[in-house]
């Protein structure tokens, strides 16, 4: 039976501990991403949706026509835009939107934290409810192989995924991946170290070097009519 991962008071205390020092590093780093990555696969028209939203960084800075952000954590709603529409809500229980009314799903570091297999599976079928025909889903996330014994220095990390494994229930679930990389981004933005911008731009552009530092797979799939 899926159930939910954490309650929002954990949810409070993980996010503030992880992430409140560095909020303005971490959302220019996402104003970078969602320009120089994410708009491959998002149109300034679409309706996306971001799951497991956390504090906002992406769909707070993603140029889209419709913006929803999912969580369950109380504290999203002071950092989400007005423009975005909040839902707290549980990712694996039937979602407060219309079937077939968003364009893109987007999710990063979040499917690792989901309690078990039931539980992504029940969120993926939601994902797919959600989503128009062709409409894609876009995740991120650590790459088990990659860290294989630093995965689990987060206690909240449930679930070991690779790109393949999550594919896998991807397509099982009526979607088609179309992107799959292994080796994107490096593992971690909450270990206190930043980085010079300059210095991610030349790193995005310069993929050969995802082979030595990326530990983060990047897996896009699109719904199927």
């Amino acid at each position: 039976m899926a159930t939910t991962p954490h309650s929002p008071e954990e949810l409070q205390r993980l996010y503030s501990r992880r992430f409140d020092q560095k909020t303005d590093y971490r959302n220019t780093v996402w104003q970078t991403l969602c320009s120089e990555v994410f708009a491959e696969w998002i149109r300034p028209s679409d309706a996306v949706l971001d799951m497991g939203c956390g504090y906002g960084e992406f769909i707070n800075n993603v140029h889209a026509g419709k913006k929803y952000a999912l969580d369950l954590n109380p504290d999203a709603k002071q950092r989400v835009n007005g423009d975005v529409e909040l839902l707290l809500h549980d990712c694996s229980t039937e979602w407060p939107i219309s079937a077939g009314s968003l364009d893109v799903v987007f999710t990063s570091n979040f499917l690792e934290h989901l309690p078990n297999k039931d539980s992504l599976r029940a969120t993926i079928l939601q994902v797919h409810r959600a989503l128009k025909p062709g409409g894609r889903i876009v995740a991120m996330g650590p790459n088990v192989k990659y860290v294989p014994g630093a995965y689990w220095d987060f206690f909240y990390h449930h679930l070991a995924l690779t790109e393949r494994s999550l594919a896998e229930v991807l397509n099982d679930s009526g979607f088609e991946t179309t992107t799959m990389i292994d080796r994107f981004l490096p593992y971690t933005m909450s270990d206190g170290r930043t980085y010079p911008l300059a210095a991610l731009r030349a790193y995005l552009k310069l993929k050969p070097a995802w082979r030595f530092f990326g530990k983060q797979f990047l897996v896009v799939a699109q719904r199927g009519s």
